[in-house]
C-alpha cells in the first residue's frame, strides 16, 4: 500500500485532526467530509460555511474534496465537523431545503445547449461562487433545450434532465452523459463527460486478490418491479413481475416514450425494460490497499479467480476512513451498459 499522510485545511489553514471520513457516492450526489478536532481548537462559533479542503497527502497541490462546513458539534472529548461539497448546496441550497429556481416565459434557459443551460442555472441559484463552470464542456451529442422548463423547479432535477436528454450512439453501445465535480487546485468545477466506455478505455489501475484487494462485497440495488410506460395518444402499458415483487418489494418506475404507438407496444417495451434493469442490479464494493486517487467514471481492471468479479469496471463511488495512524479505502464499481430507458430518451429529443 502506498503511504498516505492526509491533510485537512480550514480556510487554507492546516488543522490537527483526530480522525475523519470521506464519502462520495457519485451519480450527482453530494460528497461529504466528517472529522474530529481537539477541544482546544479555537474559533468554534465561526466555522459554519468555512471552506474545507482534504488532501490525500500533505504534498498534494489539489484536494480530492473541497466543501463548506454545515454542522459543528462539540462533545466532552472533541469537536465534530461535517462538510459537504458544492453539490450539497445545489441539493439543499446551503439550508434545509432543496435549491429551487423559478422559470417562466421571460426568465428561462430556453434554446441553450446542455452545458450553457447548466451554467446559466448556477447563476440563477447563486451557486457560481462555490461551483465554477470554466471547463464545463457540453453534452455529446450537443442538444438544445427544445422542451422548455417552467414553474418552480428543483435545480438538480433540471441538471439531471438536461444530461439524460443526450445519449451518444457512436460506439457499439449507447452511452449517457454524466456530470461531476473536479478540482482545479483553486475552485470546484462542474464538468460534463460521457460515461466511460469499458471496451475501449485503458484502465487506470489493476486490482488483484493477491496484491491489493482485501474484500469484495456484492451490493444489490433496488430494481423496479412495477413499470408503467406512457406512449403516444395516451396509450399505456403496465408490467408487474409477481415473482420479483414478492422477493424484491414494490418499486415503481414511470417512463414516457412517444415511439410506443399502442398499449401492446408499451407492454412489450416495459418487459424489455425490466430485463434491462435486472441485468444491472448488482454493484460491487471493493476494500482496497491502493487506488485512493481514483475518481468517479475512471475505469479499472479487476483480476480474480471468479469470472463474475473479473474484467473492466467503472468507478461509481469512494469512501475513505483515516486518522494520523490509519487509513482505509473502499470503491463502489459496476460495469452496467446504458439501460434501455437511457437509450430511448435520446430518441425522444
Amino acid at each position: 500500500m502506498l503511504e498516505v499522510t492526509p491533510k485537512i485545511c480550514i480556510e487554507g489553514r492546516e488543522v490537527d485532526y483526530l480522525d475523519g471520513g470521506y464519502k462520495n457516492d457519485g451519480n450527482l450526489t453530494s460528497a461529504s467530509l466528517s472529522f474530529k478536532l481537539p477541544l482546544t481548537f479555537a474559533g468554534l462559533k465561526k466555522l459554519w460555511n468555512k471552506e474545507v479542503t482534504f488532501f490525500l497527502n500533505s504534498h498534494d497541490s489539489t484536494p480530492i474534496f473541497r466543501g463548506w462546513i454545515k454542522r459543528v458539534k462539540e462533545t466532552f472529548n472533541d469537536v465534530e465537523i461535517y462538510a459537504e461539497d458544492a453539490l450539497g448546496y445545489m441539493l439543499k441550497g446551503g439550508e434545509t431545503s432543496e435549491a429551487k429556481v423559478a422559470l417562466s416565459s421571460t426568465n428561462n434557459i430556453d434554446g441553450l445547449t446542455g452545458g450553457a443551460a447548466i451554467k446559466e442555472l448556477l447563476l440563477k441559484i447563486k451557486l457560481d461562487g462555490k461551483l465554477k463552470t470554466d471547463f464545463i464542456g457540453d453534452t455529446n451529442p450537443k442538444l438544445k433545450t427544445s422542451i422548455p422548463f417552467r414553474g418552480i423547479m428543483v435545480a438538480l432535477d433540471i441538471v439531471k434532465e438536461l444530461l439524460s436528454r443526450s445519449i451518444n450512439t457512436e460506439g457499439d453501445l449507447p452511452r449517457p452523459n454524466i456530470g461531476r465535480i473536479v478540482d482545479d487546485g483553486k475552485y470546484s468545477q462542474f464538468v460534463i463527460e460521457l460515461e466511460s466506455d469499458l471496451t475501449s478505455t485503458t484502465p487506470k489501475f489493476t486490482f488483484t486478490e493477491k496484491y491489493n484487494i482485501k474484500n469484495i462485497e456484492v451490493v444489490e440495488k433496488r430494481i423496479p418491479t412495477i413499470i408503467i410506460v406512457k406512449g403516444e395518444n395516451n396509450s399505456t402499458g403496465t408490467f408487474t413481475h409477481d415473482g420479483a415483487l414478492s422477493a424484491l418489494d414494490r418499486t415503481y418506475l414511470e417512463v414516457e416514450n412517444k415511439e410506443m404507438k399502442s398499449p401492446a407496444h408499451c407492454k412489450d417495451f416495459v418487459a424489455k425494460l425490466f430485463e434491462s434493469n435486472l441485468h444491472v442490479q448488482y454493484e460491487y464494493k471493493l476494500d482496497l490497499l491502493d487506488g485512493a486517487y481514483l475518481m468517479e467514471n475512471d475505469v479499472i481492471q479487476v483480476n480474480t479467480e471468479d469470472p463474475e468479479f473479473s474484467g473492466t469496471f467503472r468507478v461509481i463511488g469512494k469512501a475513505i476512513s483515516f486518522s494520523p495512524s490509519s487509513f482505509s479505502l473502499s470503491l463502489v464499481i459496476n460495469r452496467k451498459p446504458p439501460t434501455l430507458a437511457e437509450y430511448i430518451s435520446s430518441r425522444d429529443n
